[in-house]
């Protein structure tokens, strides 16, 4: 009797491996439905930063522009890449400052009691975002820190970054899985310059 509850037990034991090894997903077919769905979520994720850079305008600033019949558009050729490093600043009137915030042509650059701030290079070059991590930009976003590096300066305005800080952590991830996929474009954007230096 005994040995035969043991015999009954170690085939439960066996059919129930061979039930867990039949549905297994290390099947070939298994492995390449998980690629599939991985480069699909990873296309929808860089689909959404697009809407979202889209949406919040990140081109307003930090893409160059180019003038065309109605004023000024976007150089396409130069997407996100930030204020062109080659590109002179005008003269500025300091008494304007005292009553406005003034921006270049391109809308790269603005003047006011800070200084003059450059809109940074978002581009996956090394000159711009390439080798930052997902922490960095995080950093950036959500702490105002220039690099995202935690003992930087703060960002400059008119970088609105307290708004854009509010969004979700889902969000953030698909903004910055976008701007690694976008063309690099090399572009060392200028340092900022403090107010008692103004050109």
């Amino acid at each position: 009797m005994k040995q035969t509850f043991i015999t009954l037990g170690v085939i439960a034991i066996v059919g129930a491996c061979a039930i867990l090894a039949c549905n297994s997903d290390s099947s070939p077919s298994s492995k390449t439905e998980g690629l599939v769905a991985s480069a699909v979520s990873q296309d929808s994720l860089i689909n959404h930063g697009r809407y979202l850079v889209t949406l919040m305008g990140c081109n307003d600033c930090h893409s160059p522009k180019k003038m065309g019949p109605m004023g000024p558009e976007i150089d396409t050729a130069h997407l996100l890449s930030g204020h062109p490093a080659k590109m002179p600043l005008g003269k500025i009137d300091p008494e304007s400052l005292k009553s406005w915030v003034l921006f270049n042509h391109t809308q790269t650059a603005a003047v006011g009691p800070w200084g003059v701030s450059f809109a940074a290079n978002l581009t996956s070059d090394p000159t711009g975002i390439g080798n930052w991590t997902e922490e960095q930009f995080f950093t950036a976003i959500r702490k105002g820190k220039y690099k995202g590096l935690e003992n930087s300066r703060p960002l400059l305005p008119p970088m609105p970054w307290q708004m854009i800080g509010t969004a979700t952590d889902e969000d953030l991830r698909a903004i910055f899985t976008y701007l690694k996929s976008t063309q690099p474009v090399e572009n060392v954007v200028p340092a900022a310059i403090p107010p008692n230096m103004l050109p």
